[in-house]
């Protein structure tokens, strides 16, 4: 069988535009929304796809962002969250699941899988997009992936970890964020003088 060649975007890479139908929660309204205008906006944007409105691991995995978007917005990241399912199933599984009370983030509608094929998620067999989650910078380059299949859940606080050391060494390229890296814990500056020498940079002595 052969598909559409579409270039699949990877870490590094600097995405297309793309523009997608969406459901906005926080007025109950239908848009549209391109990543170009997230571009002029100067945002980082989070991209997390899922598999299909009214399933049962995607309702958890999209409360779980939900507790933390505030924290995403505040980091100066617009989170998008993204199906093939159509706007208006978007709008109904919101109003009936009570788990998505709290998820005011944008839903996006990827009817033809296009842009789940740019980013490599869309699975052809099923017409639905694996769980993955992109991270891209305000210029428009991802700087991190993930991907996992139907029955693995993601975890929101990964994902916020993650964009905040993007974020960090973005600000200060000279460094480095090692192994579970929190805002406020010691990074690395890579040198020759840091060969051999991790272990006593990051202690306490």
């Amino acid at each position: 069988m052969t598909h559409s060649c579409t270039k699949m975007m990877k870490v590094g890479d600097m995405i297309d535009n793309f523009s997608m139908e969406t459901y906005i929660p926080t007025d109950f309204s239908f848009g549209r929304i391109s990543f170009e205008e997230l571009k002029n906006q100067g945002k980082w944007t989070v991209l997390v796809f899922y598999p299909a409105d009214f399933t049962f691991v995607c309702s958890t995995e999209l409360a779980d962002f939900a507790e933390l978007y505030d924290e995403f917005k505040a980091a100066g990241a617009e989170l998008i969250a993204v199906s093939t399912d159509t706007q208006f199933t978007h709008l109904a599984w919101k109003r009936e699941e009570k788990s998505l009370e709290k998820a005011l983030y944008i839903m996006a509608s990827d009817r033809t899988g296009k842009v789940s094929r740019m980013f490599g998620v869309y699975d052809h067999e099923t017409g639905l997009a694996l769980r993955g989650t992109f991270i891209i910078n305000p210029a428009g380059t991802i700087v991190a992936s993930e991907v996992n299949y139907y029955n693995v859940g993601r975890s929101a606080a990964e994902t916020l970890r993650k964009l905040k050391a993007s974020i960090y060494v973005a600000d200060h390229p000279e460094q480095a964020c090692p192994a579970n890296w929190q805002e406020g814990n010691k990074t690395l500056t890579p040198s020759a003088k840091l060969v051999g020498k991790v272990y006593d940079a990051l202690s306490d002595r």
